[in-house]
């Protein structure tokens, strides 16, 4: 049977990898036998780099949230001239946009706060999440070029907002994610990586990718 490997970013947040761990877990019960390989991108190991060469029967997954660099630039050149498949990221796409609307209670004001790039396209990605959630969505980042999470909070408090909800697009706990508890609104969203519908969405981008190369050697 083809392996799922999945690649995440990476964390030093005890909690957060095992969180990731446990994403990968459940997409492994929801399908009995499927071979399911953590890999990472960065800060853990094993980095995808080394998964890769021994599962040439495969299909990458990324565990992120758009494709920005470490989808164009690390996992391709993990899987170049293997011929093993990479599927389009997790996000953006309608499971999460529907996960995060769930999650946000009452609010004035909504802030989309993403982990931030400097990738022209991923920003476009959140920007297009942002606008399609209850508002729109102001965007602020955590790290990287643009405006800063508490910089535009306080930017709506000061235009009158008295309760502000933070929508995390971020899959799993870590620095990123723990910073927002300090931002100054009155709650935040979850990772994204609770939500069980997101174990259904891997799978989806396995099986998809399964179907299309599949399709392709006929």
């Amino acid at each position: 049977m083809t392996t799922l490997i999945a690649v995440a970013h990476g964390t030093r947040s005890a909690n957060g990898r095992r969180q990731l761990q446990e994403l990968a877990a459940a997409v492994a019960r929801r399908r009995p036998g499927l071979d399911v390989r953590l890999c990472y991108v960065d800060v853990q190991e094993p980095k995808v780099a080394a998964i890769v060469p021994a599962t040439p029967d495969a299909v990458v997954v990324p565990l992120l949230l758009s494709c920005g660099y470490h989808v164009r630039v690390d996992i391709a050149a993990a899987v170049a001239g293997t011929g093993i498949p990479v599927t389009a990221p997790l996000g953006p796409d309608p499971v999460l946009l529907a996960s995060l609307t769930r999650n946000l209670p009452a609010a004035d004001a909504v802030v989309l706060a993403a982990a931030g790039s400097s990738d022209a396209a991923w920003r476009a990605d959140v920007e297009g999440v942002a606008a399609q959630l209850p508002g729109p969505a102001r965007v602020a980042y955590v790290s990287g070029s643009g405006p800063r999470v508490p910089d535009v909070v306080a930017q709506l408090r000061a235009e009158g907002a008295e309760r502000i909800a933070i929508a995390a697009y971020l899959l799993a706990d870590g620095l990123f994610y723990r910073s927002l508890g300090d931002a100054g609104a009155d709650s935040v969203t979850p990772p994204l990586c609770h939500d069980p519908a997101v174990a259904d969405l891997v799978l989806q981008r396995f099986d998809a990718m399964r179907l299309t190369t599949a399709g392709s050697r006929l």
